[in-house]
């Protein structure tokens, strides 16, 4: 039975592209081209699996944009 994952995709300061799962905390990977994440994302994915005995705990429902007024302040107080 087939399973689909959602993965978040950034890139890095150093130009790597870096994936994570969805409702796997802790599964990522990074690589030098978004195909080679892919390779390695499917990798990292069966690990996490094997390492887990549980489903995804969450379930992705999309990406929203926040405008911010004043970007240049902190947004925590540290």
């Amino acid at each position: 039975m087939a399973r689909e994952f959602e993965i978040i995709i950034e890139m890095g300061e150093d130009g790597y592209y870096i994936g994570s799962v969805v409702g796997l905390p802790g599964c990522f990977s990074q690589a030098k081209s978004i195909d080679e994440l892919m390779k390695r994302m499917k990798e990292a994915i069966e690990l996490c699996i094997e390492s887990e005995d549980s489903a995804p705990r969450a379930k992705f429902m999309g990406i929203q944009k926040l405008e911010l007024n004043n970007p240049s302040k902190p947004l925590l107080n540290a």
